[in-house]
């Protein structure tokens, strides 16, 4: 039965590394990424290297919060400190909110994908089998969600960089039976901008989102055997991470494939190794990306229960989401988070499509968004707060502050600006602000309530 107790410190730093370093990699880049490159052509190198450099001056900020009060709340938890209860509440909430439904999502999505390999069951027991069998893993103990994270990351970290180790050696001509293309796809075919620059934002912008998860391992902190040293490690590796497997996967395809091919739009991966003729290539990459997907459905988890307890704990949730059972697991989080899922494998055996599915989908599509902002504004103020010796002291330090967090702050909201203009994010955006403007809401009501108990109490 769940009690009051307090969550185990059992993660050690070999796997709070690899859940940073596999938290990068999502399903987005093995699947979306051929939409953007369509969109952006070869340039679209550019945008992924542009992009990365903002969410590593994010995950900057970030360490510097984590590191210093390392806690499962993560962000909620230094915005609540920094910025005030409302905008931890706010945060909190729309984040959970935010991987509930990426969980529903990803049962879904990994079911369309175990059905491209054993096409025999049906989709719904296929999503049923992963969120039961997730779920389990979650509630046994945080050592089985690390356990199964920390193998989940390893193969999506082999299957990159042995894609970027086959791709380097045909760009090279050290392939039999393939001639180098030299710079005939990057620049023969419209040349780097083939459509012009206005398709660089669109692109951006799904790019962007491919990298949200990043985050996930100063969650996990709250519960690690050494949180400073594995954070501030997994933290500092962030800029290489990004380079390696994002650009340097992304630069592969597109020197090798012409941009405007039809595989490249339906899976770049799969017809890069196609063309190498690599056997077994579609097999191999739906083995890959279904494993991205179960990685990102088991990190939701954990990841939402996680936030759900932190946001107890605070007195900004339901009390029973803040007990724990005997093994550390807060288990009426858990299950919050995965009723999402469930209920989505109900949806998928009744109603393969359904309207209420594409609106919680697209209301949390710009959470990121709202994280990263809320990050930026969190370090900014608390930096303001310290004084000189207390930022020496830090064990990791935000570049150029507070200046280059105020140029952070200001992509961030030209982001939302582009995301205004596009029309296909255009009501994504509009629906996350709506979640977010009811989550601040809440958040500023308990704030005046709890305030006025408080000088109550005083009286």
């Amino acid at each position: 039965m769940p009690t009051s107790g307090n969550l185990k410190h059992s993660i050690n730093t070999r796997q709070l590394t690899m859940i940073g370093i596999g938290g990068v990699i999502g399903a987005g880049l093995f699947v979306g990424s051929g939409k953007a490159i369509s969109a952006a052509g070869p340039s679209i190198v550019i945008v992924y290297l542009l992009t990365g450099l903002v969410i590593i001056l994010v995950m900057r900020m970030l360490a510097e919060l984590a590191t210093a009060s390392p806690e499962t709340g993560s962000f909620s938890s230094y915005a609540s400190r920094e910025l005030g209860t409302w905008a931890g509440l706010s945060v909190g909430w729309v984040y959970a909110y935010h991987w509930c439904v990426t969980v529903a999502f990803e049962a879904i999505a990994g079911a369309a994908v175990a059905d491209q390999l054993l096409p025999s069951v049906p989709t719904w027991l296929y999503s049923l089998i992963f969120m039961s069998a997730l779920t389990g893993v979650n509630l046994t103990a945080v050592t089985s969600f690390a356990r199964f994270e920390f193998w989940f990351a390893m193969i999506k970290v082999v299957a990159i960089v042995a894609f970027i180790g086959i791709g380097i050696a045909a760009i090279c001509g050290l392939l039999p039976h393939y001639q180098a293309p030299g710079t005939a796809n990057l620049l023969g075919h419209g040349g780097l901008f083939p459509n012009g620059s206005t398709p660089l934002l669109v692109a951006s912008l799904t790019v962007f989102f491919s990298y949200f998860g990043t985050e996930l391992v100063t969650i996990a902190a709250g519960e690690a055997q050494d949180p400073v040293s594995a954070v501030r490690a997994s933290m500092r590796s962030v800029a290489g991470r990004i380079l390696i497997f994002y650009v340097g996967s992304i630069l592969v395809v597109v020197t090798l494939l012409p941009w405007n091919a039809t595989e490249v739009t339906q899976s770049p991966y799969t017809a890069v190794l196609n063309l190498l003729g690599i056997p077994g290539a579609q097999t191999i990459m739906n083995l890959v990306v279904l494993t991205a997907v179960l990685s990102c459905l088991n990190s939701g988890l954990y990841s939402s229960s996680r936030m759900l307890f932190s946001l107890s704990r605070r007195g900004e949730g339901p009390r029973v989401l803040g007990r724990t059972a005997r093994s550390g697991v807060p288990v009426a989080g858990v299950l919050a988070a995965s009723s999402a899922g469930f209920l989505a494998v109900v949806a998928n055996y009744f109603l393969p499509t359904g309207a209420v599915f594409t609106f919680l989908l697209s209301s949390s599509g710009a959470v990121a968004v709202v994280v990263y902002l809320c990050i930026c504004a969190t370090q900014i103020v608390g930096r303001r707060r310290k004084t000189a010796a207390q930022i020496t002291a830090l064990p990791v330090k935000m570049w150029g502050a507070p200046y280059l967090s105020y140029a952070v702050g200001v992509v961030l909201l030209a982001i939302v600006g582009g995301m205004a203009m596009s029309s296909g994010t255009r009501t994504p955006l509009a629906l996350t602000l709506l979640v977010t403007a009811t989550a601040v809401t809440a958040g500023l009501i308990h704030q005046r309530r709890a305030g006025a108990a408080q000088l109550a109490t005083t009286e």
